[in-house]
């Protein structure tokens, strides 16, 4: 007996999903395209919230910022869930072997006591500032509207999370539990901080989802990380006997220069949308630029003493030329 294997190609009825095949045609979507895109709940919505019945259960019309189609606000690392679990997963193992490098080297000894201090006074508090970070992305997400920019947000408010516990994880192993309280203490007390809780505190009761995308993750954010993990830790720390501080808050610096391409990525789209959104981004950009400086000149005055008024001046020309290429002008 002799047997014929043929292949037989089975055209499939469809290619993909009703809603994605109207935005992108009869083809195979990516798993980000199913994940991310015309998944928003519009109708049906059968009430309006009670502490607000003006608005709509979700509703764009809260953000001042208007767009034809809020899908246009792609991440560009499109990351849905299992890209985004996998990426940290990988840099949570590094960041695991880091601390696990110092403790069995025993670095934490060899650290100068000079840079240890300044270490544990500039890193501790700042979880208290990370994890308003994270109450603000978690609104962004809860109010903001089309899934393809809220989800992005639950993802970076998470992130914010890891870094207020990498951050306690840090006091703790320089400077045991006695270091959180000293960095509670300075977060509530201290006068250097005040500015800066001042300024997290405010954002924390924003309405418009988009103006507290603005006032933290671009403009706090996009100061606070390159002032304090790449200038002062990256820099000055470990130029000075610190690269184990260094070691330790080697996410923070990954992170931030990754997910400043998806922020740069969401301003410019807006941005681009219309004169009106471009107008008002600039107006928020510099009202929440102009409580930043102030609020992060006393940690950078720790460390650097009189440099410090020179280094966030540096700092801010390097942030209005990121702001240059997303077309927000200041």
């Amino acid at each position: 007996m002799q047997i014929d294997l043929r292949t037989v190609s089975i055209q499939p009825l469809r290619q993909t999903f009703d809603h994605l095949a109207r935005r992108f045609g009869d083809k195979p979507a990516s798993r980000y395209q199913e994940g991310s895109y015309d998944i928003q709940a519009a109708e049906n919505l059968h009430y309006r919230p009670t502490w607000d019945p003006d608005q709509e259960l979700y509703d764009p019309a809260i953000s001042k910022i208007v767009m034809r189609d809020w899908y246009a606000l792609k991440d560009p690392r499109q990351f849905y869930y299992s890209t985004y679990t996998l990426t940290r997963a990988r840099q949570q193992e590094t960041t695991e072997a880091n601390f696990t490098f110092v403790e069995s080297r025993g670095l934490v000894e060899l650290l100068p006591e000079a840079v240890r201090t300044a270490a544990l006074e500039l890193l501790v508090p700042l979880r208290h500032a990370a994890w308003g970070a994270n109450l603000n992305n978690t609104f962004i997400c809860g109010y903001g509207y089309s899934a393809i920019f809220t989800q992005p947000c639950i993802y970076h408010a998470m992130d914010n999370l890891g870094t207020a516990q990498y951050l306690s994880r840090i006091g703790l192993l320089l400077g045991g539990t006695e270091a959180l309280d000293a960095g509670k203490a300075a977060w509530m007390q201290g006068a250097a901080w005040q500015e800066l809780r001042r300024y997290v505190e405010d954002t924390l009761v924003l309405r418009d989802p988009f103006e507290s995308f603005v006032a933290q993750n671009l403009v706090l954010d996009g100061l606070l990380y390159p002032l304090v993990y790449a200038r002062i830790v990256d820099e000055h720390f470990a130029a000075n006997g610190g690269s184990a501080v260094a070691m330790l808050s080697q996410f923070m610096s990954d992170w931030f220069e990754e997910t400043r391409k998806w922020v740069d990525a969401v301003i410019k789209t807006a941005a681009g949308e219309s004169e009106a959104n471009r107008e008002q981004l600039q107006a928020w950009v510099g009202v929440w630029r102009e409580r930043a400086v102030p609020a992060l000149l006393p940690l950078v005055r720790q460390v650097f003493a009189e440099q410090a008024e020179d280094i966030v001046s540096e700092q801010l020309d390097a942030f209005k030329a990121r702001l240059d290429k997303t077309g927000v002008v200041i």
